[in-house]
């Protein structure tokens, strides 16, 4: 019996100590009794830079903006607001908890799908851990609208579209200005559609997974809610900017973002590294955070706009159905056309002290020139004067100061009248 009480104490010791090590403390949102059927182990914390965070450099932003303000709705399986990176307070918001059927918020999480799609959205920086997110000073609302998203034997679970579709109404009422969903089906359900038109509407922007279920690069798979009207859908490339094998392709891919051996925050406090195009979704809800924070004018089809026109150049070119526009690029998604810099005031004016010096070479050049102009006008006078004695006095002398006559003028001669014109033409 005793030996039974200290196996329990030492467990209970042990959690509390793993708790710690991983940045738990005092969970203050811990799965309510009854929410988790199977809850995903603890992950240790994972310290290296990740290469995606390295790729994307998104603190290159951060002067800029980070996200403020803006609020990230992440429909998915909630998430762990007690996680070191996530926990500051107002950073996770209660949200609401769909999937259980009970009055639940969405603020803790069974399956670490929806805590690591958040820390990848908005993980603060925490010292000696190269993962951070893309916006952290974004607000995220957690909509649990999943347990779990794989089965005791490995198969893909499915989720309720009422289910999803309530909780994306969820969202938008709440005033989500990014909606983030990591996840793909190849059917059409009109409750996701309909929910979705309910979000474009309302100026939500919305950013869908582009799916896993690409066997080869031959055929183009249907994709929802990724090909809806005003959907961004993201595909996933690897760290050598190749598209993930998996990564779907179609006409609904409007941009790409890292999306293999990605790594992200996991419930109790951890890290892991993870796959699929779920991952790389939102690492662009991160980015049309920054961008809704630092152009609020910008309507959610302008955003869309924005992220696609400053992508990066990928693999396939400008607008292809694997690539889209290209590679999500944060920086430039916030900064073009952004005046970085303060406008530099005009220097003072400061008129430059009068140099009496040169005034006075001034007026003594203006004086001399004036005397030897007058005195050049009055020699040209004086032989004009002297011209006129030695040329006119002798000729009045000789005519006695007469006048002179001047030359008859020649009579006009005769004009000559001319010929009588020849016609050229023979008369009829």
């Amino acid at each position: 019996m005793n030996r039974h009480r200290l196996a329990s104490i030492a467990t209970v010791l042990a959690v509390a100590a793993l708790q710690l090590s991983l940045g738990g403390g005092t969970a203050h949102a811990a799965p309510p009794p009854g929410a988790c059927t199977d809850a995903q182990p603890a992950h240790p914390e994972i310290t290296a830079q990740p290469w995606a965070q390295q790729t994307l450099a998104p603190e290159a932003a951060w002067p800029y903006s980070r996200g403020a303000g803006v609020l990230v709705a992440v429909v998915d399986s909630g998430v762990d607001a007690d996680h070191p990176q996530l926990r500051r307070p107002g950073k996770v918001l209660a949200g609401r908890d769909f999937a259980a059927g009970r009055t639940f918020p969405g603020n803790f999480d069974c399956d670490s799908h929806g805590t690591a799609v958040a820390s990848i959205i908005a993980g603060d920086a925490q010292p000696g851990v190269g993962f951070h997110g893309v916006a952290p000073d974004a607000t995220l609302l957690p909509v649990r609208v999943s347990d779990r998203d794989i089965g005791d034997r490995g198969e893909t679970l499915r989720i309720n579209p009422q289910v999803i579709g309530a909780g994306i109404r969820y969202a938008v009422d709440q005033g989500a200005r990014v909606l983030n969903l990591s996840l793909a089906g190849l059917a059409d359900y009109s409750p996701i559609r309909d929910a979705v038109a309910y979000a474009v509407a309302r100026d939500v922007v919305v950013v869908a997974a582009a799916g896993n279920a690409q066997q080869d690069a031959s055929t183009e798979l249907p994709s929802y809610p990724a090909a809806y009207p005003g959907v961004l859908g993201v595909g996933a490339v690897d760290i050598n900017g190749a598209r993930a094998s998996t990564s779907q392709i179609g006409p609904y891919v409007g941009l790409v973002a890292p999306g293999a051996g990605v790594l992200a925050a996991t419930r109790v406090g951890g890290h892991a590294y993870v796959d699929g195009s779920s991952f790389a979704t939102p690492f662009v809800a991160g980015t049309a955070a920054l961008v809704r924070a630092a152009w609020p004018q910008l309507s959610a089809r302008e955003v869309i706009r924005r992220l696609e026109a400053t992508a990066s150049p990928a693999r396939g070119g400008q607008d292809s159905d694997a690539y889209g526009a290209g590679l999500v690029n944060p920086y430039r998604a916030v900064t073009d056309g952004m005046a970085l810099a303060p406008a530099a005031g005009l220097p003072a004016y400061h008129p430059a002290p009068v140099d009496t010096a040169a005034l006075a070479h001034t007026a003594w050049v203006h004086d001399t020139t004036s005397t030897a102009t007058w005195l050049a006008v009055g020699g040209a006078g004086a032989m004009v004067l002297v011209a006129l004695v030695f040329v006119v006095v002798p000729r009045g002398r000789r005519r006695g100061w007469q006048p002179g006559r001047a030359a008859s003028v020649a009579a006009e001669p005769a004009g000559n009248e001319p010929p009588e014109q020849v016609s050229l033409l023979q008369r009829s």
